[in-house]
């Protein structure tokens, strides 16, 4: 079997993957707050995730494989959204699922085996709670629970951060119930107006950082495999978790490996609506630019290394990918995925490697099931690499070669480069061979530009 390395967060070091349970993977990924459309920072860990999930499945085999995204169903955020718009969290939450299944697919990411959605889980959370409390590690206070920091020897040790660094990124709230200002909340009451559960502690509602840690115990009990998300989750949120497993369970072995992908900038420059270069998913999906051209620019740098968006990039990876289409058109997948795109991946997910793996072959079926483990070049996903029919204009296109033939014999060449540029510009590619000139046209074709060279 392929020996699977991946880099692991907490000890900042490559580990060889093995299962807790040999034989059988378990990766839990913090899926999405559901208030609004994903952008595309958000679909960079969807995409990286799918990919390392093809992998395993790869080399564990399908049924070997859970993998695990949670839906954040009840947040601040939401209820925000709620009343401002006057409509229901319900219908909020269940239409902005939709929206980002939808998304999602689109960039040709398989659904998770597994997608609890938090509400679903407030028992498993408050029982969670419970112990934590039973065992020292959370307080009540002002109908709040609270998880009590410097119980936890050991927290920090995921992130790596000082006291002075994690007051800072956490943006701590200062409350008089609190012991601590670095505890953090476990559960919160909720007035008539908020969604809320009968607890213990009174009606109230889970804090957020609870919610991963008990819907995994829920999947895969006390330890697990792989836990991944994005560099801003890993502190505060993922820190959180793992204190909380940690002091619930009495030892560290939540996840064996923590991964995370590294940010994603636009142009050189943060994204954000501030400088007007923040968009979703569907914006770009909405301005022509395929699903596979997105997952393509995600895979093209290492997970683990911040992503920049940029114009070039996309047309790189469109030029790229209408290569391949055209390579493979009309055939079939090997039988066995090439080695050194498997061996790429399986060296801490290596795409950069993988795609230049893809690039260096020379067998059309190979490079099939090459990016395939990758995601791409799926038959439903090529529709938007489709050539243009060119219907009426074939006459005129004809006509047009052949009034460039002439001019050229006649040496007016202004005339046959006037025609030659107005083929470029229309998107139909001439190529001259010894039995005469043949063409094709490009994806970009555009009949009316060639009207005024007839």
């Amino acid at each position: 079997m392929t020996d699977i390395v991946l880099h692991d967060t907490k000890t900042k070091q490559k580990k060889k993957l093995e299962p807790v349970v040999p034989g059988q993977v378990g990766m839990y990924v913090c899926g999405p707050t559901v208030y609004d459309r994903a952008h595309i920072g958000n679909a960079r860990p969807v995409v990286v995730f799918d990919t390392l999930y093809r992998l395993l499945r790869h080399v564990y085999g399908a049924d070997a494989v859970t993998y695990v995204r949670n839906f954040t169903d009840v947040d601040d955020k939401i209820n925000a959204r709620a009343a401002e718009s006057g409509r229901s969290i319900g219908d909020i939450t269940q239409e902005t699922i939709g929206w980002y299944l939808d998304d999602m697919a689109a960039l040709g990411a398989l659904e998770p085996d597994l997608a609890p959605r938090a509400t679903q889980s407030i028992d498993a959370m408050i029982a969670m709670i419970a112990e934590l409390i039973e065992k020292g590690h959370a307080y009540a206070a002002e109908g709040h629970v609270l998880f009590s920091v410097a119980s936890d020897p050991q927290y920090g040790s995921l992130s790596h951060r000082n006291v002075d660094e994690m007051i800072a990124g956490a943006r701590v709230e200062v409350a008089p119930y609190k012991r601590d200002a670095m505890d953090f909340v476990l559960w919160k009451p909720s007035d008539e107006g908020t969604p809320g559960w009968e607890s213990p502690w009174g009606r109230g509602r889970p804090g957020w950082h609870i919610e991963c840690s008990a819907m995994s115990r829920e999947v895969f009990g006390e330890r697990f495999d792989i836990h991944g998300g994005g560099n801003d989750l890993m502190f505060p949120h993922h820190e959180n978790e793992a204190a909380q497993s940690r002091c619930a369970h009495g030892h560290d072995g939540m996840a064996s490996i923590w991964m995370h992908n590294g940010m994603l900038q636009v142009e050189g420059a943060k994204m954000s609506k501030s400088l007007g270069n923040f968009f979703t998913v569907k914006d770009l999906l909405d301005q022509g630019i395929p699903g596979e051209v997105i997952r393509f620019v995600l895979l093209s740098t290492h997970y683990r290394a911040p992503l920049d968006w940029t114009e070039r990039g996309v047309e790189e990876a469109e030029k790229t990918l209408r290569k391949w289409r055209t390579a493979t058109a009309g055939i079939e997948p090997a039988a066995t995925v090439p080695p050194g795109v498997v061996a790429a991946l399986s060296d801490d997910l290596n795409t950069p490697g993988a795609i230049a793996a893809l690039h260096g072959l020379s067998e059309p079926a190979e490079l099939l099931a090459g990016a395939g483990l990758l995601g791409l070049l799926d038959a439903s996903m090529g529709g938007w690499a489709a050539a243009p029919d060119a219907g009426d204009a074939a006459t005129l296109i004809e006509k047009l070669i052949a009034a460039r033939a002439d001019a050229r014999a006649a040496k007016d060449f202004a005339r046959s480069d006037a025609i030659r540029d107005g083929f470029a510009a229309a998107g139909v590619i001439v190529k001259d061979t010894a039995e005469g000139a043949t063409w094709e046209l490009s994806p970009t074709f555009d009949p009316a530009k060639l009207e005024d060279l007839a």
